[in-house]
């Protein structure tokens, strides 16, 4: 099917996707403050936006990221943009704030899915990422083929499920023991705010 050294793929994929991230902040983020059920949608919503980023490079489009200054810049200005307000929202919202008597209202998990999705599909360093790497696996005479993209893409984003989800049950059973104490809700909500800011700074100063 046009695919090459199919296990240093493998090797390779998982090293990059364990390797600490604006994807493991965001998964870590939801896990702790909202509990299991939101990382696992956090996670969902991740492996949706690798799937999105696989469809661009099948099919040639994350091409114009790496040709096109204008359509990279927008790209990466729409991501920024979009963590940045999302931090600015966690760093005013009260609905994860964890007090005594009062409990957490927990994020809608469709909203906590969107999110993760945008936060990942809009990152356009991934977009290149994949554009850049994938071909290394690929014979040359199946490098305008979209099949061996979708199949590279479809296993990437399985080990990324797998790896999230076990991320994910780790940092929720973690989240029970944290959430005993009064103030850790707040001091997190403004930690998770102040992160988000951070990495839409990140993005928004990405070069191609």
């Amino acid at each position: 099917m046009g695919i090459i050294n199919f296990t240093a793929f493998l090797l390779t994929s998982f090293l990059f996707i364990i390797s600490p991230g604006i994807d493991t902040i965001f998964v870590l983020n939801k896990a702790i403050a909202q509990g299991k059920k939101s990382g696992i949608y956090s996670t969902l919503g991740i492996t949706t936006g690798v799937l999105v980023h696989t469809t661009l490079a099948a099919f040639g489009l994350s091409l114009i990221l790496s040709q096109s200054a204008m359509a990279f810049s927008f790209v990466k200005y729409a991501g920024a943009a979009y963590l940045v307000c999302l931090g600015i929202a966690k760093l005013f919202s009260k609905n994860e704030v964890v007090q005594q008597d009062i409990p957490a209202l927990p994020e809608p998990v469709r909203k906590t899915y969107l999110s993760a999705v945008l936060t990942n599909a809009l990152n356009p360093k991934v977009a290149i990422f994949f554009l850049a790497f994938f071909p290394q696996f690929i014979q040359p005479a199946y490098i305008h083929d979209a099949l061996p993209f979708v199949l590279l893409g479809a296993t990437y984003a399985l080990t990324s499920l797998v790896w999230f989800i076990i991320l994910t049950f780790f940092a929720g059973s973690l989240s029970i023991r944290l959430k005993q104490r009064p103030l850790f809700g707040v001091w997190l909500n403004k930690f998770s705010a102040v992160v988000f800011v951070l990495m839409g700074v990140k993005i928004a100063l990405t070069k191609r």
